[in-house]
């Protein structure tokens, strides 16, 4: 009896060893996560509505986050970058997301 719980005991711990290494999932907050813990100290709305905006399409705001991202060393994979560029998307520009 000892040793099957041991056993089953021992499966629970790999199995959560196994979860905590997992991606964690993509959600719909994450751009505004990522926005507000990492661009927000230097970025306010002014810079988003200035009529020099660099992006002009969906396509090179991404290109501008991506920019960023690497010149702050941030090291964001494509995903963090398409939710930064969706949720500023969707709060300032409003351009069509076509790729």
């Amino acid at each position: 009896m000892f040793c099957r719980l041991i056993t089953i005991v021992l499966f629970i711990l790999i199995g959560s060893i196994g979860v905590a290494g997992a991606q964690p999932m993509r959600d719909p907050q994450r751009g505004e996560l990522l926005y507000s813990t990492h661009c927000i100290a230097c970025h306010n709305t002014k810079i988003h509505w200035r009529d020099q905006k660099l992006s002009k399409d969906f396509k090179s705001l991404s290109a501008q986050v991506d920019r960023w991202q690497k010149l702050a060393g941030l090291g964001w994979d494509s995903h963090d970058i398409t939710a930064v560029a969706r949720y500023l998307n969707v709060l300032y520009y409003h351009y069509p997301e076509s790729y």
